[in-house]
């Protein structure tokens, strides 16, 4: 609807675009502070600006050098540069994995900075509006929808290999199909083994009877699920 008369290379849209990229930006970034996420407002208005300007000076120098220059080029780069930064907001801490959320919407709001830097501001706010519409309501249905699997991840540190053993006997004999189960050897003294096993339960079962035959177990030190 917009996107041919923002398009037009005047200085009334490249103001136009420059603050479609603060307003987009600041609206993810918003979001992410009020649920006191990385990727805050400053962080997210910082990419979409700067995304929205690359897209700017690669069409002022497609109107310079209409034949030497290839518009694609940079916006690339700042794809590829974007990743990185988003990779330093990812913490591995044992078996959890956080701000891949938040390494994820900065990379979307660079892919949304360069929608608005080129005068594609239909699919800039469309993208925005789906993507707040997605963080809001898939954890919904996502909850929704683990209440009726089957399906359990659970952590388990353990004192040694014996209790390691117990447990997965008790998995066996609990007629648990087990999808996946990885032990990591403690890395340093004082620590324990780690294990983290994926299995599905029988029909009617209770998960949190599992949670607690497990954690009676000799030698198993905590269980949790993840």
């Amino acid at each position: 609807m917009f996107t041919k008369v923002f398009s037009e290379w005047t200085w009334q849209n490249i103001l136009i675009r420059i603050l479609t990229a603060l307003v987009l930006g600041m609206v993810i970034g918003i979001d992410r502070g009020v649920k006191r996420r990385g990727g805050g407002a400053r962080t997210t208005i910082t990419v979409c600006l700067g995304a929205a300007m690359v897209m700017l000076i690669e069409q002022y120098l497609e109107e310079l050098y209409p034949e030497r220059f290839d518009i694609s080029r940079i916006a690339a780069q700042v794809i590829s540069g974007v990743g990185f930064l988003g990779a330093g907001s990812i913490i591995v801490s044992g078996h959890q994995i956080k701000g891949l959320t938040s390494a994820a919407s900065i990379w979307t709001c660079a892919c949304i900075g360069l929608a608005v830097g080129i005068g594609f501001i239909d699919g800039a706010v469309l993208l925005t509006a789906l993507w707040l519409t997605g963080v809001h309501l898939v954890p919904y249905f996502e909850e929704k929808a683990y209440k009726h699997t089957r399906y359990m991840t659970l952590y388990v540190e353990v004192e040694d290999g014996k209790a390691i053993t117990l447990v997965s006997k008790q998995l066996k004999e609990d007629n648990c199909f087990i999808d996946t189960f990885s032990v990591d050897k403690p890395k340093a003294k004082g620590q324990h083994f780690q294990i983290v096993t994926t299995f599905q339960i029988p029909k009617q079962a209770d998960k949190e009877e599992y949670l607690r035959l497990l954690q009676a177990l000799k030698g198993v030190i905590s269980v949790s699920e993840i």
